[in-house]
């Protein structure tokens, strides 16, 4: 298939193509399979299809001008990639007439063009507002690891700043469905775990009711400088919680098990995370409260 011009990152209005190549050369591309439709109206680049941008692009051409991207595909578009790539979520007016398809979830709602901004070319609402759709209306896990990312990306100075810019997003939705949630999970956010799946633990940790942990808490050797970084820690306790993610942890396990001694000649007890306990919590959630009963205290 010769290049194509017209169009948005692979994705095009098929009224647009029959105008530019000719209804023949339409019809052959798809028989073909160079192009496949998206909707009745769009086609996109077969060897394209995959991509996130194609798909957000047809979504746009799909349900018009005043469509903008929102939710996981906002979200993962300013560069919290916690976030779901499919199927695409976009937004349009109340009193537009616009339904899902399995590829596409439409919500109804109202904005303000200030709330949007251009990401490669495309109407995203700004991160703030689709980080507050998200807290409230998506997976709780997901939402608040594409909220520790995106917190993560800003100076540490701006963090609480920023938490309270996204709050103000949730109070000022009209849909007050899952503000008491995204309000918690505000609340725990810090920017500072290290991967989606510690921002899973550290959710896991609150929603089990124990006391959330201090992250990436640095131990300090004697002559001052950080010796290493604790996933977790409770430290007035001295309780230190590892995520051993694979390929954070594959080829060092010599390396953990020295540290985990040194940890605990300096009076430390370490409990470590697998990836088995993300799918069931209780075995870590009772290890946590066997350490806190060590410490005589009370979790």
């Amino acid at each position: 298939m010769s290049n194509i011009e017209t169009g948005m990152h692979g994705a095009h209005l098929i009224q647009d193509l029959a105008r530019s190549r000719g209804e023949s050369q339409l019809k052959s591309d798809l028989a073909e399979r160079h192009l496949i439709h998206f909707s009745r109206s769009v086609v996109v680049e077969r060897d394209r299809s995959a991509d996130l941008l194609t798909r957000a692009a047809a979504s746009i051409l799909t349900t018009g001008p005043t469509a903008v991207l929102t939710s996981h595909t906002a979200v993962r578009l300013h560069g919290c990639e916690a976030a779901d790539q499919a199927p695409v979520h976009v937004v349009v007016p109340y009193r537009r007439k616009v339904r899902s398809k399995p590829d596409m979830i439409v919500h109804h709602s109202a904005w303000s063009v200030r709330d949007v901004v251009s990401v490669h070319g495309l109407p995203v609402l700004a991160l703030e507002h689709a980080l507050a759709e998200m807290l409230c209306r998506a997976r709780s896990s997901t939402a608040f690891a594409c909220l520790e990312q995106a917190l993560a990306m800003r100076p540490a100075d701006s963090r609480r700043a920023f938490v309270g810019l996204v709050a103000d997003c949730v109070l000022s939705r009209a849909d007050r469905r899952g503000s008491r949630r995204a309000a918690s999970l505000l609340e725990l956010a810090t920017g500072l775990t290290e991967s989606p799946a510690e921002s899973w633990v550290l959710l896991m940790l609150a929603d089990a009711g124990l006391p959330p942990p201090v992250p990436q808490y640095p131990i300090v050797g004697i002559d001052g400088t950080v010796r290493y970084r604790l996933d977790f820690a409770w430290p007035d306790l001295r309780i230190a919680l590892e995520y051993d993610g694979y390929a954070a942890h594959e080829g060092r396990e010599g390396r953990d098990s020295s540290r985990d001694l040194d940890l605990m000649k300096r009076g430390w007890i370490v409990l470590r995370a697998t990836s088995a306990d993300l799918k069931d919590p209780n075995r870590l959630i009772d290890s946590v409260r066997t350490a806190f009963r060590q410490r005589a205290v009370a979790a």
